[in-house]
């Protein structure tokens, strides 16, 4: 497998590539928030992802010990741009036809947890300083990424809204007891936890899991009708699939399938 076809170096987004698994890395001191630059670099990154074939499932955790404190208010003059271009984002990662997990390493504040909710897995580092929630309230501006949609699907509508009305910021164990993350971790196991769950997904018929997402969130962004029709289009492309014959083909001779995405 040849390394991730990036256009240019990047300096505030690493990816390193395992096998099938990407690992994207915010690093943008001191607390991983985003500037241009920074948004830029990710864009470059998840195009280039998006086109790879061999990479299966995305990883994706900050720097140091924060996840991501959003909005990068030192690069105020350029928010309007930033603010379209994280909203383009986030949302493509909501509906990215490739499994991400957010491994949520430290602080997840605003647009670092917008961008944690757009993930389909999320882990978080249990630490008393670790702490996540959407507190733009703070600062007389609402959520602008995602947010008010994303944490409401999550947690339902009266949870979200005492999470944002009053800033309220969470630890693991919260976010865990209300649905926000799906596991706990520690600072020392995150990663490898992160890349357990990843091996997981990274076995499971490629052609098949782009169809799930894809049909899931089309049904929850253009409706019911649609993903209905989005299930049934996969179900086509799935059923004519060489995975689909090796998935028969290993059940009866009573062994692990080896899917190669075609």
């Amino acid at each position: 497998m040849g390394d991730i076809n990036l256009p240019k170096r990047l300096e505030n987004i690493h990816v390193d590539k395992n096998e099938y698994i990407a690992t994207i890395t915010i690093d943008h001191p001191p607390a991983n928030a985003w500037n241009l630059e920074t948004m830029t670099q990710f864009e470059a990154v998840i195009d280039a992802i998006e086109t790879d074939k061999d990479v299966r499932v995305v990883i994706l955790t900050g720097a140091g010990k924060c996840f991501s404190a959003g909005f990068d208010v030192s690069d105020a003059v350029n928010g309007a741009e930033i603010g379209r271009i994280g909203r383009d984002l986030w949302k493509r990662i909501d509906r990215f036809k490739k499994p991400v997990i957010a491994a949520i390493n430290g602080v997840a504040l605003g647009g670092g947890l917008e961008l944690a909710m757009c993930c389909h897995f999320r882990i978080m580092a249990e630490h008393v300083k670790n702490k996540i929630g959407l507190t733009e309230l703070n600062l007389g501006i609402i959520p602008g990424w995602g947010g008010t949609q994303n944490l409401a699907r999550i947690v339902g509508k009266s949870c979200a809204l005492d999470m944002m009305l009053f800033s309220k910021r969470i630890d693991a164990a919260k976010a865990l007891e209300i649905g926000l993350i799906n596991q706990i971790s520690t600072p020392e196991n995150l990663m490898a936890d992160a890349l357990a769950l990843a091996e997981k997904l990274a076995i499971r018929p490629p052609l098949a899991v782009a169809g799930v997402l894809d049909a899931l969130s089309t049904g929850e962004y253009e409706g019911l009708d649609k993903g209905w029709e989005a299930e049934g289009r996969h179900s086509a492309i799935v059923g004519s699939s060489k995975d689909c014959q090796e998935g028969f083909r290993a059940f009866f001779e009573k062994r692990i399938p080896k899917f190669k995405g075609e």
